[in-house]
């Protein structure tokens, strides 16, 4: 069976240790999280995770059935018709051109953010394979740091 990339929300009681069980379980039976966001739901003692994670079919099922499990959860949704976003920030040397690194980030959904005596700050936000491709198109202008944020969703 083929691996495949889902994204899985999850609905938990905010409270402590809650974060810590759901990653446990993924590392207890060897699954690989690509990419986890966590944050509260405003107005409500919830939050919702944001898990992203390869398997197949058989996997995905089992891990869902895990989730649903623990104490804490209140809902578990893997993804098959969503809105997805990931963000990334990226530092540039100042001696790069900006104009260029402007355009670049408009491309994605993104600007320059912050610039400082020695270096510019870029930030984009779009879809997982787009901010990939931002990350490849910017090397050109030697980046110095790169921080991604983890992916969020929610269905459509």
């Amino acid at each position: 069976m083929q691996n495949i990339r889902r994204v899985i929300s999850v609905i938990v009681m905010n409270e402590s240790s809650v974060l810590a069980r759901v990653t446990a379980l993924f590392a207890g039976r060897g699954y690989n999280i690509d990419s986890l966001t966590v944050a509260p739901i405003p107005n409500s003692k919830m939050s919702h995770i944001t898990v992203v994670t390869k398997g197949n079919k058989k996997v995905i099922e089992q891990i869902i059935k895990q989730l649903n499990k623990l104490v804490p959860t209140l809902k578990v949704t893997e993804h098959e018709e969503m809105v997805e976003k990931e963000m990334v920030l990226i530092k540039f040397p100042v001696k790069e051109s900006l104009s260029d690194i402007s355009a670049l980030c408009r491309a994605y959904n993104g600007s320059i953010v912050n610039v400082g005596v020695d270096m510019v700050i870029a930030m984009a936000s779009d879809e997982p394979v787009r901010i990939k491709h931002f990350l490849e198109a910017s090397t050109r202008f030697n980046p110095i740091e790169i921080v991604r944020g983890g992916v969020v969703a929610i269905e459509r």
